[in-house]
């Protein structure tokens, strides 16, 4: 499945099912089916960094389709683009708190929802059902942003203790 040498000792075709079924459970839950499998590649690597090529031939895919999962997976926080010193290619990086990153910078998101949902209730007029429908998902999204963030401190004091600071 990958390249690594660390990872030499281990069974080729256990490692790329493993990623292929994780992956299938991703794009169930509703990610893009390449960006699934680039992710769970990363994620089921020793060192979490791989290249292009690397993940090219051990997906079996395209430059193109690693490239374009790349992209969405940076836009939502799951994996970092590096340099490789002294040369143009590029390493793409899980970090081991790569979930934690992804839902703390959905706050954005449901920044602009909360906001959008505002405006919706001031124009359907808060009297009236579909106003009142509104008013009950804006408080939804506001009491899920609360939690959220409660919830990924308890998380970050909860990961220090069992994995320590990193």
């Amino acid at each position: 499945m990958t390249t690594e040498p660390a990872e030499a000792g281990r069974d080729p075709e256990a490692v790329s099912k493993f990623v292929e079924g994780f992956a299938a459970q991703l794009v169930e839950a509703g990610m893009q089916r390449m960006p699934a499998r680039v992710f769970t590649a990363l994620l089921a690597s020793d060192s979490g960094s791989l290249t292009s090529a690397e993940l090219g031939e051990s997906l079996r895919v395209s430059p193109a389709a690693v490239s374009g999962a790349v992209r969405y997976l940076s836009q939502q926080h799951m994996v970092a683009r590096e340099r490789e010193p002294g040369s143009r290619r590029e390493r793409y990086r899980v970090h081991s708190n790569q979930w934690y990153e992804a839902l703390t910078n959905r706050e954005a998101v449901l920044k602009r929802w909360e906001s959008a949902l505002r405006e919706g209730v001031a124009s359907l007029g808060a009297d009236t059902p579909a106003g009142r429908r509104m008013a009950e998902t804006l408080a939804f999204f506001e009491f899920m942003d609360g939690e959220i963030a409660a919830m990924m401190e308890r998380w970050r004091v909860h990961r220090e203790k069992t994995f320590g600071a990193g």
